[in-house]
């Protein structure tokens, strides 16, 4: 009888030990300064990172490649990264940009810009330009956008298109930074396009090229009275041999703002 109790007993030891021992080897909890087991919940920090990560992702818009931006619609909402070429103008805080990237070129019109930032769009600056897709008298731009500048730098090297003039693929080098050879200057110069104007107001001017004549511009807010290519369009005489640089802007059709002239031959004199 003894011997049976003592068993009893040795085996409830077993097992209340047993029992303990599970017990700690389960128990992830801390003690508080009671003694008192304090329950501790399972870290959720990186699901938490995963879901917030998404989040930005979805509200960054989407930078799109030049041909992206070419098939999208007019009016639509547009992102792309592009480099600054020249500035054409500042004003109330808003910015006009010639602008080029390795694929193609883009216009920006009145982009949001502080006069401090307008500063530091040097040639080949990197921008990222956010805004609306959208098309006037032909010319295709960016309007009512944003910007961040971005590192990196590029500067695009002026493509001859005077072989595409009068052709229908020109216009898929539009706002791009273009050369012209070999053009025949046909009239002087003029103040506005109807020769209202006076000095400091866009320059107009008639060359040709293989037997059809073309009407380029000087754009003040770009190129003003005070540049050399602004005095030397002033000089051209009807009969000259010019070559000439600029980009490729839009107008109800072809009307190229011009940065830079080069007279390669004078007028032949008349008889």
């Amino acid at each position: 009888m003894k011997k049976l109790l003592a068993l009893v007993l040795a085996l409830t030891m077993v097992l209340a030990l047993a029992a303990c021992a599970k017990n700690t080897g389960t128990n992830t909890g801390t003690v508080d300064t009671n003694g008192a087991a304090a329950t501790t919940a399972p870290a959720d920090n990186g699901a938490t990172e995963t879901e917030n990560a998404g989040s930005e992702t979805e509200n960054t818009p989407a930078v799109m490649t030049y041909a992206e931006y070419i098939a999208a619609e007019l009016d639509s909402a547009v992102t792309v990264e592009t480099y600054v070429q020249a500035k054409q103008s500042w004003w109330d805080n808003k910015a006009n940009l010639y602008t080029q990237n390795e694929d193609g070129a883009i216009f920006v019109y009145e982009t949001v810009c502080s006069e401090e930032d307008f500063a530091k769009l040097v040639e080949g600056t990197k921008i990222r330009v956010t805004g609306y897709k959208s098309q006037w008298s032909g010319e295709v731009e960016i309007i009512d956008g944003s910007f961040e500048i971005l590192d990196g730098s590029y500067v695009a090297e002026p493509l001859d298109v005077t072989d595409l003039l009068g052709t229908d693929s020109l216009i898929e080098k539009q706002n791009q930074k273009v050369a012209f050879t070999g053009m025949t200057v046909e009239s002087a110069a003029q103040y506005k396009w109807d020769g209202s104007g006076s000095e400091g107001d866009d320059l107009y001017f008639d060359v040709s090229v293989n037997g059809t004549t073309y009407t380029f511009t000087v754009e003040s807010y770009l190129c003003d009275s005070t540049t050399e290519v602004y005095q030397a369009v002033k000089n051209l005489q009807p009969g000259q041999v010019i070559d000439m640089e600029g980009f490729l802007y839009w107008y109800e059709g072809v009307n190229p703002h011009i940065t830079a002239v080069t007279v390669i031959m004078d007028a032949t004199p008349a008889a």
